[in-house]
């Protein structure tokens, strides 16, 4: 007994493991199906028609006895009336004829639209559900980064978010009489500046903007950035793509729905543009100080407002 309640078990688990593979993948499956479907559907349909001219041919051959049968009215009893009746009915067995014909590849041919049709269905409610899922992350952090704010100040999140410590260090110094000696001095550095978000993008030769001369890329940036927080407020919203754009990046998918919002009223976003230039990691204080001439820009975007833009802007 022992033994068949475990081969059951097994035999529903493997079941369950083979219905969740159908359920996770059957968009894939469907869309499949929907694609050889409509190619066998057009193979039938072309077969049917091989044997459409049998049906025609008949037709005809029966349209023309009747017409026959009209022509020697003298020599029998058959009226204009009954020629009538027997061409709509000869019309409706041709009609269904040609119906039965093309019947699968058409029964075939709407089956597989329908299969495509709920593939798609399927893949939009994932992609809600992954947006909503998204922006319940996004609220999420949001409301972590304002508490952590509010408590131990804006530089201190900062600090947090990008692992930034104090670096205490050496540094030999020549007093008024001329004398070396060592001085301890620290430096707030970030101990990881890889450690960005998704959106995060270098400003380096692949840019169409970017020249050799560290400081007039620093200019060039800051004029963009502020060009951006014009829009930000002339508009009500920006999307990240648009920032790519006028800094000569390529645009992504998730550039056409992250971005900014600007609402004075709304404590919960920034209601400005910051490329991250002032981060305060070596990379960046290298290429503010003119030493670098390349710059990890980071996007402090409010996050999807494609979904969470009020209808009226």
């Amino acid at each position: 007994m022992i033994m068949k309640n475990k081969f059951m078990t097994n035999v529903n688990r493997t079941f369950k493991k083979v219905q969740f593979g159908v359920v996770k993948h059957s968009p894939e499956i469907l869309i499949t199906v929907g694609v050889v479907g409509v190619l066998a559907s057009t193979v039938m349909a072309c077969k049917a028609t091989t044997k459409l001219d049998t049906i025609i041919d008949k037709t005809k051959e029966n349209i023309f006895q009747i017409k026959d049968c009209v022509a020697d009215q003298g020599l029998t009893e058959y009226t204009e009336e009954d020629s009538k009746k027997d061409l709509v009915i000869v019309y409706t067995k041709a009609a269904v004829n040609v119906a039965k014909l093309y019947a699968p590849a058409v029964g075939l041919g709407i089956l597989s639209l329908t299969s495509i049709v709920a593939s798609n269905n399927i893949l939009r409610k994932r992609n809600v559900a992954l947006t909503a899922a998204y922006v319940a992350v996004d609220q999420s952090f949001k409301e972590y980064k304002r508490r952590v704010i509010e408590r131990f100040g804006e530089q201190v999140e900062k600090e947090i978010r990008y692992n930034i410590k104090t670096h205490e260090y050496e540094e030999t110094v020549v007093n008024e009489k001329g004398k070396e000696k060592q001085v301890k001095k620290s430096a707030l550095v970030s101990e990881a500046p890889i450690n960005c978000s998704p959106y995060a993008k270098f400003f380096d030769a692949s840019s169409s903007d970017w020249v050799k001369d560290a400081d007039y890329n620093l200019m060039w940036l800051k004029a963009q950035e502020s060009y951006a927080n014009n829009l930000l407020i002339a508009n009500g919203y920006l999307f990240l793509n648009d920032v790519y754009s006028i800094l000569g990046i390529p645009k992504t998918k998730a550039g056409q729905v992250v971005g900014w919002r600007y609402d004075p009223n709304d404590t919960t976003i920034d209601n400005y543009v910051d490329f991250g230039i002032h981060t305060l990691n070596q990379a960046n204080i290298n290429f503010v100080n003119g030493y670098e001439p390349v710059i990890l820009l980071d996007f402090n975007v409010d996050g999807d407002i494609w979904n969470t833009m009020p209808e009226t802007i």
